[in-house]
């Protein structure tokens, strides 16, 4: 079984926010599968589909960003997944510029909480992410705040484009590997520097 597993704040507050992009995208894979992710599991909203022929659960954690390991913990335990090779994590990412995104295998957190608490409740790095690049093109002061702020009208086109490539992301993923997906779909953000595999995931 492949788990997919978006990271966000629940709460129609949160929605429509920057921090959430990991669960619009999870929301765009189930979309796309004609599955709705709304039955409560392993304190999450989960569904169960089949992307490039694996069986697999997608995930939005309800236990707030901050503590998104304890649910994925459960989930990795009640269906016996193996993390490094059977887990993918969609979220957002405030220091890769708005619209990249960017496909890893293994790393740190890089300041993300909810990654950091994905890491720390697993006990391992080697976990792949797509991390969505939210970073804006002006100085932000408060980056808290700003991840927490409603996504802009103006923003829509670009937001439902990186979208759907994480949502390509992950089925290339799981049908030919991280690799793939990297080759894929970094190309357009190696410009903006690369931080490493083991500084940054």
């Amino acid at each position: 079984m492949k788990l997919i597993v978006g990271l966000g704040n629940p709460g129609i507050e949160y929605q429509f926010t920057p921090h959430n992009m990991g669960f619009l995208a999870v929301d765009r894979i189930a979309e796309r599968c004609g599955v709705r992710v709304n039955n409560r599991h392993c304190r999450a909203q989960t569904a169960r589909t089949c992307i490039a022929g694996h069986e697999v659960v997608l995930a939005k954690p309800e236990t707030y960003m901050n503590l998104s390991g304890a649910s994925v913990a459960e989930l990795v335990r009640e269906y016996e997944a193996q993390p490094e090779q059977d887990l993918v994590v969609v979220y957002d990412e405030l220091d890769l510029p708005f619209g990249t995104m960017r496909v890893r295998p293994r790393g740190r957190s890089a300041g993300h909480n909810g990654m950091q608490s994905i890491i720390a409740a697993l006990g391992t790095q080697e976990i792949t992410r797509v991390r969505m690049g939210i970073g804006p093109d002006y100085p932000v002061g408060d980056g808290a705040k700003y991840v927490l702020s409603q996504l802009k009208k103006s923003q829509k086109e670009v937001v439902d484009r990186m979208l759907d490539e994480a949502a390509d992301a992950v089925e290339v993923v799981l049908a030919d590997g991280v690799q793939a997906a990297m080759n894929r779909f970094n190309r357009k953000t190696d410009e903006a520097g690369d931080e490493g595999l083991g500084a940054g995931g």
